[in-house]
């Protein structure tokens, strides 16, 4: 369908018309706009934002007489102004999409290319070279300056650090990304030889050096369908940057164009706002006002000043463990002042409040809490120490920080359907009830980011808090693992040292109370009772059931000891499902993971092989949990007893202080 231009798009049409080879016009969406000499810009001084400029046509990538994918060459120019002299975020990207343009896009590391469900689907069809000026673990990235070739994946195939090897000397030379220098990018798919070359070198170097920074050797047919578009995205985060695009070439063949820019522009800095502004020059007017009329009441005034003013400084902590650090006012304005109507809960940890960013759609939760006492800022450090680092698609991620006058504060995503207590425990009779595959799902959300925690980060991290309230569901009724505030982080392989009782009663594995040591094996302790209380929609004491039910887990050993129907614990919905094998063994799973034995519990790699029916629990589970005499045997031994392979039931040395 046809439609009139606006003047924005206008105006980026006759600016694009001068250097590109006249294939179409570029539409803008997100925080695209015109900059500095009517320069492109992408993103602007928006946090947590992106823009997208997607060609209005698409450009065939298949020669009609041998319908084969073609060769192509694509060059353009850019140049990214960042808010500090040494630090921006996120970076850009040049994109060929299947799509005009990328719908559902986030921002931060996602560069407005994919989002958390769509980034590393095989479907995408999307080939992207990022200008990356952010370091992103939780995509593999090599640093915070590199560019790198992602096929439908913000993980990149291969990357590299910015810069150019010299044709004169071979030598290669650093570049960065954000020196508000314009570079020129060089992009060069041979189908012949099935090779893609990327080189990245200054502007003001005309011809492309021979030496290409990454080379690529893969057939990208494949992603390439008959017809792409091409396009431009960026991104911001806590940090910002303004990304220029100041013009490209296409040419449907291998090519190394010489191409002049010109006069190399001087870039401004990075625009302070305007607020910002106004307030230095009045501040500056209102002191030399009063140093010349009152300057007795000036000195006065600057005494109360530096006694009053609350002095806001990164201390060591903060260097360290590095999640951004948000200005107070944007959080106020986000919660809209902490009111009450956005208050999501409180307890002795504090309040939870909802907000929403300026300046973006992105829903957030705001933990605040007091550092009057030691006790509330060491939960705060270990809370940033912990998860602040830590990224996994079933753990509540933490977005920053803020420190002001008496409180802390922690940023998270916001998990809309709130914790899974509410969804067991059930105070309303409006309450939804989940199904047994919604449950199990969320067994094994918690049990993915358990194994995380115990046995795939660089540390040993125990949560030492694992309950239902500490398990949120986000929209798509996912569960993510949260309240890191007790957690305790060991190297691999050393032993966890006594330290003070701490966790919710209930789920307190027994040995934590006599030693003071948590372990992995205590988590799991506590894990194995959340499983039995997602299966029975109950609470591990209920004082109200008759005699024997009063106890969760005394029953369900009942049952199971007397022969009689294990799944009469089970919630009454989830027994007129199908799936009792599922149920019955999450049901006696739980039973060996809250075991008083710490010997008998599994691992958390044990445990999901069971999940995922890649073990089976041997058929004399019940006599081995019962035998007191197997209870001090080595894991080899139980292991070998339970009939598994040695990968499948062996905690780690950490586990046991070993």
């Amino acid at each position: 369908m046809s439609r009139e231009l606006t003047l924005f798009e206008a105006v980026l049409v006759l600016f694009l018309t001068l250097f590109n080879n006249s294939h179409g016009y570029f539409l803008p969406a997100g925080s695209v706009g015109i900059g500095f000499n009517g320069y492109f810009t992408l993103t602007n001084t928006t946090k947590h934002t992106h823009g997208q400029a997607f060609d209005s046509e698409p450009l065939s990538f298949t020669n009609p007489s041998t319908n084969l994918t073609t060769s192509f060459s694509i060059n353009f120019f850019f140049a990214i102004v960042p808010e500090h002299n040494n630090q921006g975020s996120h970076g850009m990207a040049f994109v060929i999409s299947p799509t005009r343009g990328l719908p559902g896009a986030s921002s931060d590391q996602y560069l407005g290319i994919f989002n958390e469900t769509t980034n590393g689907k095989s479907s995408n069809n999307v080939i992207a070279i990022e200008l990356d000026i952010h370091k992103d673990q939780e995509f593999g990235d090599i640093d915070d300056n590199h560019v790198g070739i992602n096929i439908n994946d913000m993980r990149s195939v291969v990357s590299a650090s910015a810069g150019y090897y010299d044709d004169e000397d071979g030598q290669f030379k650093n570049l960065s990304l954000i020196s508000r220098n314009v570079m020129r990018l060089s992009i060069v798919y041979s189908q012949p030889d099935q090779q893609l070359n990327v080189t990245l070198f200054p502007a003001e170097i005309s011809v492309p050096p021979r030496k290409p920074l990454l080379s690529l050797n893969q057939d990208l047919s494949p992603y390439l369908l008959e017809e792409m578009y091409l396009g431009f995205t960026a991104s911001t985060g806590s940090v910002g940057a303004v990304h220029y695009m100041m013009g490209w070439f296409i040419v449907g063949e291998i090519s190394y164009p010489s191409l002049e820019f010109g006069r190399q522009p001087n870039l401004p800095p990075y625009p302070k706002k305007a607020s910002h502004r106004t307030r230095t020059v009045l501040a500056v007017c209102l002191t030399v006002s009063v140093i010349a009329a009152f300057i007795a009441l000036w000195f006065g005034l600057v005494f109360y000043l530096r006694h009053k003013k609350v002095k806001e400084v990164l201390e060591e902590w903060e260097i360290q463990y590095g999640p951004h650090r948000f200005a107070y006012k944007e959080l106020s304005n986000a919660t809209k002042g902490f009111k009450e109507k956005q208050l999501l809960g409180r307890g002795g940890f504090g309040q939870v409040y909802r907000g929403t960013l300026p300046g973006s759609d992105a829903e957030i939760a705001v933990k605040r809490t007091s550092h009057d006492s030691r006790q509330g800022m060491r939960e705060f450090l270990a809370e940033i120490s912990t998860i602040g680092r830590l990224r996994h698609p079933n753990l509540v991620r933490l977005l920053g920080y803020c420190r002001h006058k008496e409180h802390l504060y922690l940023v998270y995503d916001f998990m809309p359907n709130g914790s899974l207590d509410k969804y067991l425990y059930r105070n309303g009779e409006n309450q939804e009830r989940l199904t047994w595959e919604t449950r199990f799902k969320i067994i094994k959300d918690v049990a993915s980011a358990l194994l995380y925690l115990h046995q795939e980060w660089v540390q040993v991290i125990i949560h030492r808090d694992i309950k239902p309230a500490n398990v949120l569901i986000d929209h798509e009724m996912n569960a993510r693992l949260g309240d890191f505030g007790l957690a305790k982080l060991y190297d691999q392989g050393f032993d966890p040292q006594t330290s003070k009782v701490a966790g919710t009663f209930g789920y307190i594995a027994p040995e934590l109370l006599r030693t003071g040591r948590a372990t992995t094996s205590t988590d799991v302790y506590a894990f194995g009772l959340v499983m039995l209380e997602v299966v029975c929609g109950r609470r591990l004491i209920e004082r109200r059931a008759v005699e024997n039910e009063e106890v969760l887990v005394d029953w369900i050993v009942e049952l199971w000891e007397k022969g009689e129907d294990i799944l009469d614990a089970a919630e009454e919905n989830i027994r007129q499902e199908q799936n009792r094998g599922q149920v019955e063994l999450v049901l006696k799973l739980g039973v060996l993971c809250s075991h008083q034995g710490v010997s008998i519990r599994p691992a958390m790699s044990t445990v999901m092989q069971f999940l995922n029916g890649v073990s089976q629990l041997p058929d004399n589970l019940l006599d081995v949990m019962r035998d007191e005499k197997l209870r001090g045997l080595p894991e080899t031994s139980m292991e070998m007893l339970l009939g598994l392979n040695s990968s499948t039931f062996t905690h780690s040395l950490v586990s046991h202080g070993r």
